[in-house]
């Protein structure tokens, strides 16, 4: 009797052994994903030029979360400059081409940026591309 109650206790040392080294696995696992969330809310410095006839901005330089899309930007910028609803902004990445509507901003940033900034040109009319 004595040595099934001996393995019957190694057993549950082993199932408890086994439950947490699942639960250590499951923590580390949530750990990654707090991380790999943070990432996603990394800030992001951007740098507004205006171009042509656009409005120049008191504030040229901002921070934004990388996972706004570039839109978010654009009406940001409308609204901050007090622009009116039928009015068009255009937006340009390192004055070369305009970003779809739905680029995020991570990516942009991550291909695009120079000196830690990515830097956005923007006007009323289309200026390049």
């Amino acid at each position: 009797m004595s040595d099934s109650v001996s393995e019957n206790q190694e057993t549950n040392d082993s199932l408890q052994s086994f439950q947490s080294m699942s639960l250590n696995d499951a923590g580390e696992a949530t750990h990654e994903q707090e991380n790999s969330h943070k990432c996603d809310k990394q800030k992001i410095d951007i740098l507004l030029k205006p171009t042509g006839n656009a409005p120049i901005m008191k504030k040229k330089k901002w921070t934004v979360e990388g996972d706004k899309p570039i839109s978010w930007i654009a009406e940001f910028m409308k609204r901050y400059m007090k622009l009116e609803p039928n009015e068009k902004l255009f937006l340009y990445v390192n004055q070369t081409f305009a970003p779809s509507p739905d680029q995020i901003m991570k990516n942009l940033y991550d291909c695009y940026s120079t000196e830690g900034k990515l830097v956005l040109h923007y006007c009323k009319t289309p200026a390049w591309g």
